[in-house]
Protein backbone atom coordinates (compact mmCIF):
# COMPACT_ATOMS: atom_id res chain seq x y z
CA UNK A 1 0.00 0.00 0.00
CA UNK A 2 1.86 3.05 -1.21
CA UNK A 3 1.77 6.54 -0.63
CA UNK A 4 0.87 8.86 -3.91
CA UNK A 5 3.93 10.76 -5.51
CA UNK A 6 4.78 13.89 -7.10
CA UNK A 7 4.10 11.76 -10.46
CA UNK A 8 0.34 10.74 -9.10
CA UNK A 9 -0.35 14.06 -8.46
CA UNK A 10 0.78 15.79 -11.85
CA UNK A 11 -0.96 12.58 -13.63
CA UNK A 12 -4.41 14.07 -12.50
CA UNK A 13 -3.48 17.31 -14.22
CA UNK A 14 -2.78 15.89 -16.90
CA UNK A 15 -6.31 13.37 -17.06
CA UNK A 16 -8.39 16.42 -16.02
CA UNK A 17 -8.94 15.04 -12.74
CA UNK A 18 -10.17 17.70 -10.03
CA UNK A 19 -7.20 17.86 -7.26
CA UNK A 20 -8.56 18.02 -3.51
CA UNK A 21 -6.14 19.13 -1.24
CA UNK A 22 -6.86 19.76 2.83
CA UNK A 23 -4.86 20.59 6.08
CA UNK A 24 -4.48 18.45 8.84
CA UNK A 25 -2.49 19.32 11.71
CA UNK A 26 -2.75 15.96 13.62
CA UNK A 27 -3.22 12.12 13.72
CA UNK A 28 -7.19 12.08 14.14
CA UNK A 29 -7.45 14.87 10.67
CA UNK A 30 -5.26 13.03 8.94
CA UNK A 31 -6.97 9.95 9.46
CA UNK A 32 -9.99 11.68 8.55
CA UNK A 33 -9.08 13.15 5.05
CA UNK A 34 -7.39 10.27 4.41
CA UNK A 35 -10.33 7.95 4.93
CA UNK A 36 -12.37 10.40 2.71
CA UNK A 37 -9.88 9.82 -0.35
CA UNK A 38 -7.81 12.89 0.20
CA UNK A 39 -4.92 12.75 -1.78
CA UNK A 40 -2.91 15.19 -0.87
CA UNK A 41 -2.56 17.13 2.52
CA UNK A 42 -0.67 19.72 3.62
CA UNK A 43 0.76 20.02 6.81
CA UNK A 44 0.14 24.25 7.46
CA UNK A 45 2.21 26.66 8.91
CA UNK A 46 -1.56 28.04 9.64
CA UNK A 47 -1.28 25.52 12.90
CA UNK A 48 0.03 28.76 14.27
CA UNK A 49 -3.34 29.84 14.33
CA UNK A 50 -5.70 27.20 14.40
CA UNK A 51 -3.37 24.98 16.65
CA UNK A 52 -1.79 26.98 18.81
CA UNK A 53 -3.61 30.54 19.30
CA UNK A 54 -0.71 33.18 17.84
CA UNK A 55 -2.54 35.51 15.47
CA UNK A 56 -0.65 35.27 12.66
CA UNK A 57 2.00 31.81 11.14
CA UNK A 58 5.31 34.21 11.94
CA UNK A 59 6.16 32.70 15.20
CA UNK A 60 5.70 28.92 14.32
CA UNK A 61 8.85 27.07 14.64
CA UNK A 62 10.72 23.99 12.70
CA UNK A 63 10.52 21.93 15.86
CA UNK A 64 6.76 22.36 15.69
CA UNK A 65 6.34 21.86 12.45
CA UNK A 66 8.31 18.62 12.85
CA UNK A 67 6.09 17.12 15.79
CA UNK A 68 2.29 18.22 13.62
CA UNK A 69 4.16 16.66 10.59
CA UNK A 70 5.22 13.42 12.16
CA UNK A 71 1.65 13.13 13.80
CA UNK A 72 -0.20 13.67 10.09
CA UNK A 73 2.14 11.20 8.92
CA UNK A 74 1.20 8.37 11.63
CA UNK A 75 -2.49 8.74 10.51
CA UNK A 76 -1.69 8.18 7.04
CA UNK A 77 -1.24 5.68 4.74
CA UNK A 78 -1.68 6.67 0.92
CA UNK A 79 -1.68 10.17 0.79
CA UNK A 80 0.96 12.65 -0.31
CA UNK A 81 1.87 14.96 2.54
CA UNK A 82 3.38 18.47 2.18
CA UNK A 83 4.96 19.80 5.16
CA UNK A 84 5.07 23.95 5.29
CA UNK A 85 8.59 25.59 5.80
CA UNK A 86 7.98 27.78 8.61
CA UNK A 87 8.73 31.66 8.52
CA UNK A 88 12.80 31.67 8.33
CA UNK A 89 13.91 28.35 7.75
CA UNK A 90 14.06 29.14 4.19
CA UNK A 91 15.12 33.21 3.93
CA UNK A 92 17.77 33.52 5.37
CA UNK A 93 20.22 30.82 2.83
CA UNK A 94 19.94 28.49 0.77
CA UNK A 95 21.82 26.19 2.90
CA UNK A 96 19.47 26.77 5.73
CA UNK A 97 16.94 25.92 2.83
CA UNK A 98 18.15 23.15 1.98
CA UNK A 99 19.04 21.75 5.83
CA UNK A 100 15.10 22.46 7.18
CA UNK A 101 13.34 21.08 3.65
CA UNK A 102 15.28 18.25 5.02
CA UNK A 103 14.29 17.35 8.16
CA UNK A 104 10.85 17.72 7.40
CA UNK A 105 11.43 14.80 5.08
CA UNK A 106 13.75 13.07 7.29
CA UNK A 107 12.52 14.13 10.68
CA UNK A 108 8.72 14.56 10.14
CA UNK A 109 8.29 12.29 7.58
CA UNK A 110 6.84 14.43 4.86
CA UNK A 111 7.58 13.84 0.72
CA UNK A 112 7.54 17.22 0.50
CA UNK A 113 7.83 20.87 1.24
CA UNK A 114 5.74 24.10 0.41
CA UNK A 115 7.57 27.26 0.59
CA UNK A 116 6.23 31.01 -0.11
CA UNK A 117 7.11 33.26 -2.76
CA UNK A 118 7.18 33.59 -6.35
CA UNK A 119 10.09 34.75 -8.45
CA UNK A 120 12.05 35.82 -5.27
CA UNK A 121 12.35 31.96 -4.08
CA UNK A 122 12.76 30.15 -7.39
CA UNK A 123 16.55 29.59 -6.88
CA UNK A 124 16.20 28.51 -3.57
CA UNK A 125 13.37 25.64 -4.25
CA UNK A 126 15.88 24.44 -7.54
CA UNK A 127 18.52 24.00 -5.36
CA UNK A 128 15.96 21.90 -2.61
CA UNK A 129 14.74 20.23 -6.24
CA UNK A 130 18.02 19.38 -7.12
CA UNK A 131 18.74 17.17 -3.48
CA UNK A 132 15.57 15.21 -4.19
CA UNK A 133 13.08 17.03 -2.29
CA UNK A 134 9.97 17.94 -4.35
CA UNK A 135 8.83 21.68 -3.20
CA UNK A 136 5.21 22.73 -3.47
CA UNK A 137 5.21 26.95 -4.52
CA UNK A 138 3.04 29.56 -2.75
CA UNK A 139 1.90 32.70 -4.47
CA UNK A 140 -0.81 35.39 -4.50
CA UNK A 141 -1.47 35.95 -0.69
CA UNK A 142 1.47 35.14 1.19
CA UNK A 143 0.53 34.80 4.83
CA UNK A 144 4.14 35.39 5.47
CA UNK A 145 4.61 38.37 4.66
CA UNK A 146 1.60 39.70 6.26
CA UNK A 147 3.61 42.37 7.82
CA UNK A 148 4.61 43.97 4.46
CA UNK A 149 1.32 43.31 2.41
CA UNK A 150 -0.50 44.94 5.66
CA UNK A 151 -3.52 42.15 6.70
CA UNK A 152 -4.87 39.23 4.75
CA UNK A 153 -5.67 40.97 1.46
CA UNK A 154 -6.57 40.03 -2.40
CA UNK A 155 -3.73 39.97 -4.26
CA UNK A 156 -3.39 40.14 -8.36
CA UNK A 157 -5.77 42.89 -8.98
CA UNK A 158 -3.85 45.33 -11.01
CA UNK A 159 -2.94 44.72 -13.95
CA UNK A 160 0.87 44.78 -13.48
CA UNK A 161 0.14 42.46 -9.86
CA UNK A 162 -1.87 40.14 -12.59
CA UNK A 163 1.72 40.06 -14.86
CA UNK A 164 3.86 39.63 -12.13
CA UNK A 165 2.05 36.42 -10.33
CA UNK A 166 1.55 34.75 -13.67
CA UNK A 167 5.79 35.79 -14.03
CA UNK A 168 5.89 33.96 -10.28
CA UNK A 169 4.19 30.84 -11.24
CA UNK A 170 6.23 30.25 -14.26
CA UNK A 171 9.38 30.69 -12.68
CA UNK A 172 8.33 28.39 -10.12
CA UNK A 173 7.45 26.04 -12.18
CA UNK A 174 10.89 26.41 -14.83
CA UNK A 175 12.77 25.91 -10.87
CA UNK A 176 10.74 22.35 -10.47
CA UNK A 177 8.48 23.13 -8.05
CA UNK A 178 5.74 20.24 -8.83
CA UNK A 179 2.76 22.13 -7.79
CA UNK A 180 1.92 25.74 -6.68
CA UNK A 181 -0.40 27.43 -4.65
CA UNK A 182 -2.59 30.02 -5.82
CA UNK A 183 -3.69 32.05 -2.01
CA UNK A 184 -6.44 34.39 -2.89
CA UNK A 185 -6.34 36.07 -6.36
CA UNK A 186 -8.86 36.88 -8.94
CA UNK A 187 -10.92 33.54 -10.41
CA UNK A 188 -9.98 34.60 -14.23
CA UNK A 189 -6.49 35.28 -13.11
CA UNK A 190 -6.11 31.81 -11.40
CA UNK A 191 -7.94 30.59 -14.69
CA UNK A 192 -5.13 31.75 -16.75
CA UNK A 193 -2.83 30.92 -14.94
CA UNK A 194 -3.65 27.57 -14.29
CA UNK A 195 -4.35 26.85 -17.92
CA UNK A 196 -0.95 27.99 -19.08
CA UNK A 197 1.25 25.85 -16.55
CA UNK A 198 1.83 22.15 -17.02
CA UNK A 199 2.32 21.30 -13.37
CA UNK A 200 -1.02 21.70 -10.94
CA UNK A 201 -2.22 24.82 -9.42
CA UNK A 202 -4.33 24.19 -5.93
CA UNK A 203 -6.39 27.08 -5.29
CA UNK A 204 -6.87 28.99 -1.58
CA UNK A 205 -9.68 31.32 -2.38
CA UNK A 206 -8.95 31.39 -5.87
CA UNK A 207 -12.11 30.24 -8.07
CA UNK A 208 -13.19 27.45 -9.64
CA UNK A 209 -10.90 26.80 -11.97
CA UNK A 210 -7.74 25.40 -10.64
CA UNK A 211 -6.76 22.04 -11.27
CA UNK A 212 -7.35 21.25 -7.32
CA UNK A 213 -8.97 23.54 -4.58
Amino acid sequence: NMRLTIRDITAMKRNNEKIPMLTAYDFTSGMIAERAGIPMLLVGDSLGQVVLGHDSTIPVTMDEMIHHTKAVVKGTKRALIVADMPFMSYQSSRESAMLNAGRLLKEGGAQAVKLEGGTRSASTVRRIVEIGIPVMGHIGLTPQSVNQIGGYRIRGKSQQGAERLIEDALDLQAAGAFAVVLELIPSDLAQKISSQLTIPVIGIGAGPHCDGQ
